[in-house]
């Protein structure tokens, strides 16, 4: 029995197995993404999902599913699980005896006396799925039958019957390779054993409902395109792999290449190697180039999240040299002085007050077998052309004033993390003098001084010498509420924004902050009664008159609720590190406890990973994208802490 458990007894209980999803991504940027029984319940499921640079650069659902049929004496099992407008057809859940996931999905179906397994593996480099099936027990002659439901379509978007795809299939060894529209690559469907039989029968599958886009306010209903079906003799014991992939395979090495990837997979053994097994997915690695993904299913790549979850996922792979491949990517996406915060439809946009200032945090936290000479001899140049972007004006929306500190433009109140906006509003305005990115600026300042001066780089640390002297007091003196004994959120013409948000956490937690040992407790002391939970930090207080403690609804509820109340796990990271500035080792058992609660939700939603986001009030249940890129940065970062290592 692994890390992983599940109550067999209700795997056939759909109310409690539909919330339950796996996702696996490989290091091309495509992913599958499921329910553990294989029904579809949201628009961004499917096998094999991947990047189509020259459509639009996004993600595309190629393959949405296969439905398995056990044959046996002209009697027909469907072991698929599909959502119709008031039913579900066919009900292979039913059939469903085991659920393991301790290396790769396993599900065992017994119908009468045929016990099947099925394990499903994403490759590593390519884009290619492969499902194994092994007959266990069977009394009689059996076959197998796949039907394979294409979508063919952005990730965002639904598939809609229509006449324009094209029918047409391709025979290629041991399978079929078909191509819905132009454009698109091919979609090579093969088995891997010869005496399969594909059989050509196209037919669009209509109204398959996904039951979270219904939940959450979106167009919830699809039509797939089946363009046939693939039947399969299988003896007792024997086993046959299904797979699903971009280019065409030689279907007999695909027993080699399932057992090969096997042996590449981190063993769900563990809470911690459930943690490193997940973070390991969100790198995307290819020629000289890496990035990592934000989240998955539906969250493409963040710049700001790039540099605050990579100390913590590159824990996962120490010795592959992950971190410098990521950071000399983003900045060869340099625009200038700044680093982009988003891509849409393969356009760089950089729009954010803040990311270009966490690049110093990943540099603080990453290659620590490099010398502080030697990051400054291959990162000097780009730390000073950052700085000198924001002292000089050149960020269309954030300046430097006479006192060291950043003031962003209140006509742009969307440029930190708290950033979500519907129908042209935001909801969260937060400008002026904001108390994070100020914070921010403070440690670039200071790390970049530490890293010059080892380099004897007398006239750089000359000149932010005298910035930082005037910025080390305007901090606190700008931000610290002396009634409150807390941190501003920010600070305009108007005065202090007092609202209790996690941001003055962050402040207090960076490597470098302008805040006394004492402030630092008092901020611990309030985020303690006011915005930690099990999960996480709130991101604003309960008692604040515009708390939202549930996250639910449609768009618009759900960006109002976003950053209003919401639980946020990365924020954790910051709590830590000011936490152990404060009481040191002593303070180990008390973050450690809250470390180890995340053992809970590795099977409560995205299974083996940590969510996005997770609701203000009890019981805090997850919500936001399945598994996020900084929930489990910082996560692993806050246990490289417990085990006293560097914050």
């Amino acid at each position: 029995m692994g890390y992983i458990k599940f109550d067999k007894t209700q795997l056939i209980n759909l109310e409690y197995s539909l919330d339950k999803e796996m996702v696996r991504s490989n290091r091309s940027g495509a992913f599958s993404c499921t329910t553990i029984v294989g029904c579809n319940t949201r628009k961004y499921h499917g096998l094999l999902i991947s990047k189509q640079p020259q459509l639009d650069g996004e993600h595309h659902v190629l393959l949405s599913k296969i439905d398995e049929s056990v044959i046996q004496r002209d009697a027909i099992f469907n072991l698929g699980v599909n959502k119709y407008p008031g039913k579900f057809e066919p009900k292979g859940h039913k059939y469903i005896r085991d659920f393991t996931a301790d290396i790769i999905p396993v599900v065992t179906y017994r119908v009468g006396g045929v016990v099947l397994t099925k394990e499903t593996m994403f490759v590593t480099e390519k884009e290619l799925v492969m499902i194994r099936y092994t007959l266990q027990e069977a009394h009689s002659a059996t076959r197998l039958r796949f039907q394979p439901f294409l979508a063919f379509r952005n990730i965002h978007s639904l598939s809609k019957r229509n006449i324009y795809n094209d029918t047409k299939y391709t025979a290629i060894t041991n399978g079929i390779k078909v191509r819905m529209y132009e454009g698109y690559p091919h979609l090579h469907l093969q088995l891997s054993k010869k005496s399969g039989e594909y059989v050509h029968a196209p037919d669009w599958y209509n109204d398959l409902e996904y039951v979270q886009e219904a939940a959450r306010g979106y167009e919830a209903h699809e039509d797939l395109f089946v363009p046939g079906f693939f039947e399969v003799p299988i003896k007792k014991g024997e086993s046959i792999i299904f797979s699903a992939s971009t280019t065409e395979v030689q279907p007999g090495s695909l027993t080699r290449l399932f057992n090969s990837e096997l042996k590449k997979r981190i063993p769900r053994d563990s809470f911690r190697n459930s943690l490193y097994n997940s973070a390991s997915q969100f790198f995307v690695s290819k020629d000289h180039e890496a990035s990592i993904t934000a989240g998955f299913p539906w969250l493409g790549f963040s710049g700001r999240y790039t540099f605050i979850s990579l100390p913590g996922l590159s824990l996962a792979e120490p010795d592959k040299g992950i971190c410098k491949k990521v950071i000399d990517t983003m900045i060869s996406r340099m625009n200038g002085s700044f680093f982009p915060e988003t891509i849409i439809q393969n356009r760089e946009i950089y729009h954010s007050a803040d990311t270009s200032l966490w690049f110093f945090h990943a540099l603080q936290h990453c290659m620590g077998t490099m010398s502080q000479e030697t990051k400054w001899k291959h990162y000097g140049e780009v730390m000073e052309r950052v700085l000198d972007g924001y002292a000089e004006g050149l960020h269309p929306s954030v300046r430097m004033h006479d006192n060291g500190l950043l003031w962003i433009d209140p006509s742009n109140p969307a440029l930190t993390w708290m950033n979500a906006e519907s129908d042209g509003r935001c909801h969260t305005a937060r400008y002026g003098y904001v108390v994070e990115v100020n914070a921010l600026w403070y440690n670039a300042i200071k790390y970049a001084i530490e890293l010059a001066t080892t380099a004897n780089n007398n006239k750089f640390v000359d000149k932010w010498k005298s910035i930082l002297h005037r910025l080390e007091p305007s901090h606190p003196d700008l931000f610290w509420n002396k009634q409150l004994d807390y941190l501003a959120d920010f600070v305009t013409e108007n005065g202090q924004d007092t609202r209790v948000r996690p941001n003055q956490v962050i402040a207090a937690g960076l490597k470098f902050s302008p805040l006394s040992k004492d402030q630092i407790k008092k901020i611990l002391d309030v985020a303690v009664h006011q915005l930690l939970t099990p999960r996480g930090l709130r991101s604003l207080s309960p008692r604040d008159p515009g708390y939202k403690g549930r996250y639910f609804g449609d768009a618009f509820s759900r960006d109002a609720a976003y950053h209003q109340g919401t639980v946020w796990v990365w924020p954790l990271g910051f709590f830590a590190n000011a936490w152990f500035k404060v009481y040191g080792r002593q303070g180990s058992d008390f973050i450690k406890k809250i470390y180890t609660g995340f053992q809970e939700t590795m099977t409560e939603s995205g299974i083996g990973t940590v969510s996005e986001i997770f609701e203000g009030d009890p019981p805090h249940q997850a919500c936001g994208a399945l598994s996020f890129a900084a929930s489990l940065g910082e996560l692993l970062r806050i246990d490289r802490m417990i085990s006293g290592g560097k914050g």
